[in-house]
């Protein structure tokens, strides 16, 4: 399927570097133009600047409560991806990317894998920065929870993207080629759609949701 950009010898061909480097530039330009275009009304605040350093905290202890994990790596967490998404939620999709950002290079600290640099890239920043489009549906009903679900698939494609590249030269050589190209999206699927499915279940119930609409409040600096 992704046969061109890749070489025989598992590294990118031209077409696969330059797919890999607009997916990064499109992430940046996002950053950029939500969290800076309208930069003298909408400075970061101290009060946004620590509730981002709690929720990627709060991300990054989650993270370590690990229900399931799998032996290629990957693991079904306590919620953690729910807490960059409610940064996107609470101050729209730029300041979700930069704390996804910022959250996957932590992740890369904590536990790094390196094969290539854009399998880095991959699996670590763009990744965790694609849990800011989040942003998007900030002010839509329901927007936490349709933000979340387009979060955890965004995610899930830069992993498929990153196993299917560099991961699966790895794999026996006995395992089937006719699954090389959906093998990586049912893997990493598997655990992102199964935290996703306890965290909708979390946030849908009635008192954990409107504590999230308080928390929200509180990050906005309106009254409770």
């Amino acid at each position: 399927m992704f046969n061109f950009m890749v070489t025989n010898e598992g590294g990118l061909t031209t077409a696969g570097y330059a797919i890999a480097i607009i997916a990064g530039i499109i992430l940046f330009l996002a950053a950029i133009c939500f969290a800076g275009k309208h930069s003298e009304k909408h400075k970061l605040t101290t009060r946004q600047l620590v509730f981002c350093a709690v929720a990627m905290a709060l991300a990054f202890i989650t993270s370590y409560l690990k229900i399931i994990t799998l032996p290629w790596g990957g693991s079904v967490t306590l919620c953690s991806m729910l807490f960059i998404v409610l940064a996107a939620n609470w101050y729209g999709v730029g300041t979700g990317i930069t704390v996804g950002l910022a959250y996957g290079i932590l992740q890369f600290i904590q536990e790094p894998y390196v094969l290539s640099f854009f399998q880095v890239c991959c699996d670590y920043i763009l990744a965790f920065a694609a849990l800011g489009v989040a942003g998007f549906f900030a002010k839509q009903s329901h927007g936490l929870l349709k933000g979340y679900i387009v979060a955890v698939i965004a995610r899930g494609a830069f992993h498929a993207l990153g196993g299917y590249l560099y991961w699966m030269s790895y794999m026996p050589d006995n395992f089937p080629k006719s699954l090389t190209a959906i093998y990586p999206i049912v893997y990493n699927y598997s655990y992102l759609l199964a935290e996703g499915i306890i965290t909708v279940i979390v946030i849908s119930i009635p008192a954990v949701s409107k504590a999230l609409v308080q928390v929200k409040k509180a990050a906005l600096g309106t009254s409770l």
